[in-house]
């Protein structure tokens, strides 16, 4: 394990459990530090740095609402204080836009405040949330942002939540064009059907559900959450840094 100013340092929004959780602890364990945030969900976030402190990594957890881009000041400075506090730097490696929620509804039946939720928190707040931390990342530094495979192909009820993520697609885009200069790298992650709590945990639970989706997938069965933790510290190791702008799907080859 790294000691803490050679350790590279990864932060990852929603990391308090499900596929955030996950891909915490897979990079911890690749000796990356985790400064991991939650809404809700404190305990959960405590346990995850418990877990990696556990193993000899090191980590903090830190409240953000990705909604709400009032407390991305102060989140920043939070940031930067605990780099410097927990970890002896001034500057983040990775970023990694994870936080998320999830709205099923039909087109003609979502109501404004159901898309106003949903664009908050995952296109307004990825957008603004990585300008502010633009400051914190350093030179050579990667950004991921979680999309979904629901952006390619499509499921009744998901219109919405999948016009959001095709937003976050070409924002993802767009970043990696304009912070080429400092050798930046920004991709996307698009996770396909996968068995975690997200959505209420109906992939998950609801075994006919997962029946018919394995069904539709390659591999013949749906993802776990350590397939996309492994996707993440694969796309954020050292032999990834010539990929930039582009979207990878971890899917397990859903709807080909």
């Amino acid at each position: 394990m790294p000691t803490s100013k050679n350790m590279p340092v990864a932060l990852i929004t929603g990391g308090s459990r499900g596929l955030g959780k996950n891909m915490a602890l897979k990079l911890a364990a690749r000796g990356t530090g985790v400064i991991l945030t939650y809404r809700t969900g404190a305990d959960e976030a405590a346990d995850v740095v418990k877990q990696i402190e556990a193993a000899g990594g090191k980590a903090v957890a830190l409240p953000l609402d990705v909604g709400d881009t009032r407390g991305f000041g102060a989140f920043v400075e939070a940031v930067r204080a605990e780099l410097g506090r927990h970890f002896g730097r001034e500057r983040l490696d990775f970023l990694v836009n994870n936080a998320g929620m999830g709205i099923h509804a039909s087109f003609a039946e979502t109501t404004e405040a159901q898309f106003d939720a949903l664009m908050n928190v995952h296109l307004k707040g990825t957008f603004f949330l990585t300008q502010r931390l633009l400051p914190v990342l350093a030179d050579g530094g990667r950004i991921l942002n979680v999309s979904s495979g629901l952006a390619r192909f499509t499921f009744p009820g998901y219109a919405t939540y999948a016009t959001m993520k095709a937003g976050v697609e070409a924002l993802t885009r767009y970043l990696a064009k304009e912070l080429g200069p400092r050798r930046i790298s920004v991709n996307v992650l698009a996770p396909g059907a996968t068995a975690t709590d997200f959505g209420g945990g109906v992939v998950r639970d609801n075994a006919a559900l997962n029946k018919m989706l394995a069904a539709q997938i390659a591999f013949g069965r749906v993802g776990e959450a350590d397939d996309i933790g492994d996707a993440v510290a694969m796309l954020l190791s050292p032999e990834g840094a010539w990929v930039t702008g582009q979207r990878i799907e971890a899917s397990g080859g859903m709807m080909l």
